[in-house]
């Protein structure tokens, strides 16, 4: 059996080899489960559970206090994305004599019916909302002890309607009417200091510092897709361009449509070089990658909003906090806790080979509809004080850096996490630090 994500995100059982897809699409399964490898791109999928860990607590622990952050759910293309597809449906359309003249394999074959596309750009898609409505659901059954009051989304049209959406299930369909229900969102823009979208509020900052290194890979990995394509149906002369838009479309039609022709057009190293492309894209310009400490930096306004809420340092603190924001909110989250790490940078090897042992994955990390759940509890026996575990994607993620990591559960207890995270406690948006790294704010 492969596992596959359905439309609506939901995993399904079905058999190897062959899958009828919509329109007559033919979508080749193999044992390599390419919808796990698509860097941030991929569809939600549960992370896996790392060796020697427990997935559940102790009998006499109780979970006290809900932190959670939530990427949006599968979307459109971005507005820098969708010509690199519409280029290429172009380009088969004003040569489709030669690709009916041409002897196609049967991962090629859904071509000669033509493809179009009518993916739209930057929205939510219907997958990304049952995402999130099922998260939404299961968050409320996983945690029946709270009763959430507020939800907050960073003010992007996906991130408010993933909010939505996830509200819709965990509350149910009136949860707009609760008077104890208070909905609100977050600016993402240049004067708001905010620990889901802190990059805004950073003048130095710039996406070119991951774009760049896609550059420099796409121009390794992308030449040697076009020429084996090339050859299979002559005389389409496709670009490296349109290679990068048949990957984009392998994608983007999961996260539309929950199916893709194009994901079986490709070899599996050819998806794990995409893969790579996105690690590259997103620790340049959301991680490790950005210049000096930039990344730590950035990330550290998330970890002292959470301490203070694990510690009530404001004296507010609540027992469950609903928040939604991007796959770059989680990524900064885990640089500035120091998680999840290259040695040497990533960024070092652009120009490849690719480092298959690299510690920073996108494709497990922020997949869409990504979650980053914290969990402060106590024991009766198990545990003396406080302690603090992390569930990524619905796994235990083993919290390394502290002293006294516990090696069954990855957690540690609240003081030594804290410990742990003394060098992001130091910084302070707008400080000496601050603004040696990203420019003095409103310059």
């Amino acid at each position: 059996m492969v596992a596959l994500f359905g439309a609506a995100g939901v995993l399904l059982g079905l058999p190897l080899l062959v899958s009828a897809a919509p329109s007559g699409y033919i979508l080749e399964r193999r044992d390599f489960d390419f919808e796990a490898h698509l860097g941030n791109l991929s569809p939600y999928h549960k992370a896996p559970l790392q060796s020697g860990l427990k997935a559940d607590l102790p009998a006499d622990c109780k979970v006290e206090q809900v932190v959670l952050m939530h990427r949006h759910g599968s979307r459109f293309p971005l507005s820098n994305e969708l010509p690199f597809i519409t280029n290429l449906v172009s380009k088969l359309s004003n040569n489709s004599a030669a690709i009916q003249k041409a002897k196609l394999p049967d991962n090629l074959a859904f071509l000669k019916e033509g493809y179009t596309t009518t993916l739209g750009v930057n929205d939510l898609t219907a997958p990304g909302r049952a995402q999130l409505f099922q998260h939404g659901v299961a968050l409320r059954l996983k945690y029946p002890q709270f009763e959430g009051t507020t939800v907050l989304a960073g003010l992007q049209d996906r991130v408010i309607e993933s909010a939505q959406w996830f509200a819709q299930g965990y509350f149910g369909r009136e949860w707009t009417s609760l008077n104890a229900t208070a909905f609100s969102t977050l600016p993402e823009d240049n004067q708001t200091v905010s620990w889901i979208t802190p990059d805004w509020t950073c003048p130095n900052w710039d996406y070119n510092f991951g774009n760049n290194l896609t550059v420099e890979w796409g121009q390794l990995y992308l030449p040697p897709i076009a020429k084996r394509l090339n050859k299979v149906i002559p005389g389409l002369n496709l670009t490296s361009d349109d290679a990068h838009g048949a990957l984009f479309a392998c994608a983007y039609d999961l996260a539309a449509h929950g199916i893709s022709p194009w994901c079986s057009a490709f070899t599996q190293s050819e998806i794990q070089d995409f893969e790579y492309e996105l690690d590259l894209l997103m620790n340049g310009a959301f991680g490790y990658g950005l210049p000096g400490d930039m990344g730590p930096i950035l990330g550290a306004v998330y970890v002292n909003t959470l301490i203070e809420r694990l510690t009530n340092g404001s004296g507010t603190a609540l027992p469950i906090y609903l928040e939604f924001g991007h796959d770059t909110s989680i990524d900064l989250a885990l640089t500035g806790l120091g998680y999840v790490k290259d040695s040497p940078p990533l960024r070092n090897s652009a120009n490849g080979p690719i480092r298959t042992n690299r510690k920073w994955r996108t494709s497990s990390q922020v997949p869409f509809a990504a979650q980053m759940v914290w969990e402060k509890f106590t024991c009766s026996s198990s545990f003396r004080g406080p302690q603090v575990r992390l569930l990524l994607n619905e796994s235990p993620f083993p919290l390394s850096l502290c002293k006294k990591m516990d090696r069954k559960l990855g957690t540690c207890s609240l003081d030594d996490f804290i410990a742990s995270n003394g060098a992001a406690t130091q910084l302070k948006w707008g400080d000496e630090s601050w603004n040696a790294t990203c420019g003095h704010p409103g310059s």
